[in-house]
């Protein structure tokens, strides 16, 4: 017994780190998520279409910005193992890294969303429903993303401090930032989607407008607080003098970075592709899962924000060069993060009946979601056990299993599963989404066994001496 806990179960010291870097986030996600879901009532209750078209949007959008998380990503693994021999110099080589490929992808994401939005809106617009109402998802939908595009500069320079910063070990200054964002997000919300205290009522217009202010404050108060204080972040000494980055650690993060870069987009657009199969069925599905979705965003942070503990604490400790270190603190966390997550599962599944009453929908949508809210609480623990094992393999500089692991599957297995439930069989929302959730367990046992072999185990900055 006393051998079990000591493998899978830490000390005091051992949670209070993980705790230390993992709330914060949790803190930040969630209430981001939670004002999101405000959002995202508000909006509701102007009606199912402008609920629909904001979905989508951010659906869209949803790529964007997993686009952005995963070139911040690529070189963040290096920034972790160089903050873990206190290597700032190559901090800073990985800051650069990170604002040239973001200012590539969100030139690209402008091009393709001003270019092609009305297309990509429409893709999700194929299954069943009036065509006024289909109509009208698409006008509400297009106003939401022109304003949205504002935002996308803001979101990206954001990214680069925040994920800096955290693998760095430091999670208190962005989610500082992400608060005061939040709470303007919310009250600009109130006041523009419904015209209160003499603002316009804008409805969807509005929601986007606030979204963007919020992301002009949050980037404002994390790049000026970062550097009023090299003491604390000694990186952004002389981080501007020059942009050039040298050219072996170009090579090394493209190498490293470009698999995760891949994945996020691939990953993002199999999620898009996954509600473009669902909403095969019909208008309906796709304000249900609008519905479930917001909920499951909020509950998820738990897993998300493990996962960001798990990449920030063993890639310092890989980078450091102690690997029986590395791999028993992972262990350690991945029990962790599924037990969390268990607890978190339940209280989800408690609230799955409530929550839906919240929106101005139809009763018959109210019960979809509700049941959509059940199926992913049922499967919540196995998300964070993928997340963990994910991450895990992304510390080390697996990215190229990570991207096969991830991305490759969700195309292959997860995609292909919903598109050929969807289309060829008369199987009910319910059914397809569950089977679907279902398939990952494969990934499970994949990752596990690449984790307990030890492929990740490596020390890469120390690789590019």
């Amino acid at each position: 017994m006393q051998r079990i806990r000591e493998k899978y179960f830490g000390d005091a010291r051992f949670y209070k780190r993980v705790f230390m870097i993992a709330i914060p986030i949790m803190i930040q996600n969630g209430i981001t998520n939670f004002v999101n879901m405000l959002d995202n009532i508000m909006i509701g209750q102007i009606g199912t279409e402008s609920m629909s078209g904001v979905s989508i949007v951010n659906q869209i959008l949803f790529v964007y910005n997993l686009c952005i998380f995963g070139a911040v990503s690529g070189a963040g693994i290096f920034t972790a193992q160089y903050y873990g021999q206190q290597n700032m110099e190559g901090i800073r080589h990985t800051v650069r890294f990170k604002l040239w490929v973001g200012i590539t992808v969100t030139l690209l994401a402008f091009g393709i969303c001003v270019a092609g939005g009305p297309t990509l809106i429409s893709m999700y617009l194929k299954g069943e429903g009036i065509a006024e109402s289909i109509q009208a998802t698409l006008h509400y939908g297009r106003q939401y993303m022109l304003i949205m595009l504002a935002g996308l500069p803001f979101y990206m320079v954001t990214q680069v401090y925040a994920s800096t910063l955290r693998e760095c070990g430091k999670t208190v200054l962005p989610m500082k930032a992400g608060i005061a964002a939040i709470l303007i997000n919310l009250v600009f919300n109130y006041m523009l989607i419904y015209g209160k205290f003499g603002f316009p009522a804008w409805g969807v217009r509005g929601a986007a407008v606030a979204t963007v202010c919020s992301r002009v404050v949050e980037t404002a108060i994390i790049v000026v607080a970062t550097h009023r204080n090299p003491g604390e972040n000694p990186f952004v000494k002389g981080l501007y003098r020059t942009m050039a980055i040298p050219g072996n650690v170009v090579k090394k993060i493209i190498i490293k970075g470009t698999p995760l870069l891949f994945n996020e987009t691939f990953w993002a657009a199999g999620m898009a592709s996954l509600a473009g199969c669902y909403s095969l069925r019909g208008l309906n599905v796709v304000a249900a899962l609008n519905i479930s979705n917001t909920i499951a965003n909020l509950f998820n942070i738990s897993f998300v924000a493990m996962g960001e503990a798990v990449a920030i604490i063993v890639g310092q400790i890989l980078g450091a060069g102690d690997m029986k270190n590395a791999r028993e603190t992972d262990t350690k966390l991945i029990v962790f993060s599924v037990l969390l997550c268990t607890g978190v599962a339940v209280v989800m599944f408690a609230i799955a009946p409530v929550f839906p009453n919240f929106y101005n929908t139809s009763g018959d949508i109210r019960l979809m979601a509700m049941r959509l809210i059940m199926i992913t609480a049922l499967f919540i623990p196995q998300s964070a056990l993928l997340n963990a094992l994910y991450f895990t393999l992304r510390s080390g500089g697996k990215t190229v299993i990570a991207f096969f692991f991830d991305s490759v599957f969700t195309w292959c297995v997860n995609v292909v599963t919903a598109f050929s439930l969807a289309k060829f069989t008369t199987l009910s929302i319910l059914w397809i989404y569950f089977f679907v959730q279902l398939t990952d367990s494969l990934k499970a046992i994949i990752g596990f066994i690449l984790v307990k072999k030890g492929v990740w185990l490596h020390n890469i900055v120390d690789e590019m001496q």
